[in-house]
């Protein structure tokens, strides 16, 4: 049984500097294990414990370190070392690594490199960020049409060492132009003197070098593949895209998303790396802009200022009107671009996302103004707190509740679309953001109807 080591007893290794006990311990834990227990590590303890891992081992940990730490490490590790952690990693990680550093650091690791390493670098990193080609890997495994199926066979075992995955096999002809893709299933349980030919069926999906990396995240999903190919423009086979890439790429969308939508630019590193004053910078400019729409508030309650001098009962339903139409704006916010950022919903959707939140929006608005009639109708002293006409002030209340949460639904579902449709990312119509507008309107909303109703009585 493997022996497991905790944190507390790595630390005492590595400070009573018992370098051979430590190698020997962590031979026996596996790599994403151990990448943890060095994450846990404060920096000096964490290099101390990478330098003491075998050559191999330390290649094998490193790539399951987040960027940040990683980054870390190599700055402080020798040319030669360097290499060798680079000439292990897989082109894909390699590439990730690379665009994450610094230029001049990039110069430094990309001049240590072998020539092919280098040359495979250099191709990776021409592509635009965010692109497939950043996240492809040359290392696949290719067969011709006219072999054999003991010829594929003994092709794959000769090149599948060096191959990402060879759970996928790809045909090609002519200069690699990519013509099929086989289940390695599919070669293993076929006649071994038959042609490859005859088992392919010339259907098969492909991702462009030039594709944004979103397409690789709803390609994979909706055709449901653990690996694709990825062609240059004349159709030629140039790398193929893993499901651990995808992976990532899905989560560190899933996360701008999700800061986005909380109302602040999104972090390039995770929280706890993000230096203290770049977090403040992306958080103040959005936190800016609220404040100044939130001053429309204070703005639009001047306007009315003479009503509430007449009415100030009406001031005190002030807070539950806003927030009710901040909250029905936010919650189809988040709804319309969850679905937009999945895919269930399109541009071409606007009208039925429309009418369903129509809907909705009357629903709940009557839903929140039944309950406000309610409670001013069945709340004790009704009469001297809400005065004589408390009937139609709660008339007055659920009305405006109706027409408030009516607005904000219809705001928060629509404005996604407006802004795909203007070319920005949806996720920018924030829950702070459709709520600070929906407050002004709001208010604007209940003095109107409080205005039709209350006059010649309150006002």
């Amino acid at each position: 049984m493997a022996r497991t080591l905790s944190d507390d007893e790595t630390k005492q290794l590595i400070h009573q500097r018992r370098w051979g006990e430590l190698k020997d311990a962590c031979s026996e834990i596996p790599a994403p294990e151990l990448a943890d227990k060095l994450e846990a590590l404060d920096s000096a303890g964490r290099m101390m414990l990478f330098r003491a891992l075998p050559r191999k081992q330390a290649s094998e940990v490193f790539a399951y370190l987040e960027h940040g730490k990683q980054n870390e490490l190599i700055l402080n590790l020798t040319n030669e070392d360097a290499r060798h952690i680079l000439a292990d990693l897989t082109p894909d990680d390699r590439t990730a690594l690379l665009e994450e550093l610094p230029a001049q650091v990039t110069r430094r690791l990309l001049e240590v490199l072998s020539p092919s390493d280098l040359k495979e670098a250099r191709t990776l990193l021409g592509y635009p960020e965010e692109s497939v080609g950043r996240l492809m890997t040359p290392d696949y495994v290719a067969i011709r049409a006219p072999w054999t199926i003991q010829q594929a066979l003994d092709h794959i075992r000769r090149r599948g060492h060096d191959a990402e995955t060879i759970n996928m096999i790809y045909v090609v002809e002519d200069r690699l132009k990519l013509v099929d893709d086989l289940r390695l299933r599919l070669i293993l349980l076929a006649d071994p003197q038959a042609i490859v030919e005859s088992i392919m069926d010339y259907k098969f999906v492909t991702l462009k070098a030039s594709d944004d990396r979103e397409e690789a995240v709803r390609v994979m999903k909706e055709y449901d593949r653990f690996v694709l190919p990825v062609v240059d423009s004349d159709g030629d086979l140039i790398g193929i895209v893993t499901s651990d890439d995808v992976l990532d790429v899905a989560e560190e969308e899933a996360t701008e998303d999700i800061q986005k939508m909380g109302g602040m630019e999104a972090l390039d590193f995770p929280y706890l790396e993000t230096p203290f004053f770049e977090m403040v910078r992306k958080r103040g400019g959005w936190l800016s802009a609220l404040f100044l729409g939130e001053m429309l508030t204070a703005t639009a309650m001047g306007y009315f200022e003479n009503e509430i001098a007449r009415a100030v009962v009406l001031a005190l339903f002030i807070p539950l009107i806003i927030s009710s139409g901040g909250n029905s704006g936010s919650q189809a916010a988040s709804l319309v671009i969850r679905a937009m950022a999945v895919e269930e919903i399109r541009l071409r959707d606007w009208w039925r996302v429309m009418r369903r939140e129509v809907a909705a929006g009357v629903v709940l608005g009557g839903l929140l103004g039944s309950i406000a009639i309610v409670r001013i109708l069945l709340w004790p002293n009704r009469q001297t707190i809400y005065g004589p006409h408390y009937l139609l002030l709660a008339i007055t209340v659920a009305l405006s509740l109706l027409g408030v949460v009516l607005f904000g639904t219809l705001t928060g579902s629509m404005l996604p679309f407006i802004l795909r449709r203007m070319g920005f990312d949806p996720a920018a119509s924030s829950a702070p953001f459709v709520a600070t507008l929906v407050d002004v309107t709001g208010l604007i909303i209940y003095f109107t109807v409080a205005l039709f109703i209350l006059k010649g009585t309150l006002l």
